[in-house]
């Protein structure tokens, strides 16, 4: 199953989590540390939706930014 919604075609897109230890210089440390760099991935809010085309039932999955937009008809 794909994550991706399909009327905008939005996917999961990269990042990172930055793992920091220290106190900051302006609070009188020595500075933050990086001690560890993870990969992660931010997925899109998608829900199945049951939507009208051409007078038919389909269930899609779209994400909740196209849905309260309104760019499709809910059946």
């Amino acid at each position: 199953m794909s994550r991706i919604c399909e009327i905008c075609g939005k996917k999961p897109s990269t990042g990172r989590m930055i793992a920091r230890r220290g106190l900051a210089k302006a609070k009188g440390g020595v500075g933050l540390k990086i001690t560890g760099i993870t990969h992660r991935r931010f997925m899109p809010n998608l829900q199945v939706v049951k939507i009208i085309v051409k007078g038919t039932v389909k269930r899609i999955k779209i994400c909740t930014s196209c849905l309260k937009a309104g760019k499709v008809q809910k059946a």
